[in-house]
């Protein structure tokens, strides 16, 4: 049985939803709900949003996001 965490696809908005005055109710439902989400513009990735803690966990493991 494999015991690995099963990856779930990462939430995705359009840049119109931020353009549209969303964006602090799209940020605190993912800070609220500790999860990532990319942010497209004509169904690309262009950027990544995440909460802070979120962030902090990942550099406490020794991940530093912004080395790469």
């Amino acid at each position: 049985m494999d015991s690995k965490k099963q990856k779930s696809p990462m939430e995705h908005f359009n840049i119109a939803e931020f353009n549209r005055g969303q964006s602090s109710k799209i940020i605190k439902n993912l800070v609220e709900e500790d999860k990532t989400a990319f942010i497209q513009k004509n169904g690309k990735p262009i950027a990544v949003v995440m909460s802070y803690e979120r962030y902090q966990r990942l550099y406490e493991e020794g991940i530093d996001i912004n080395e790469h």
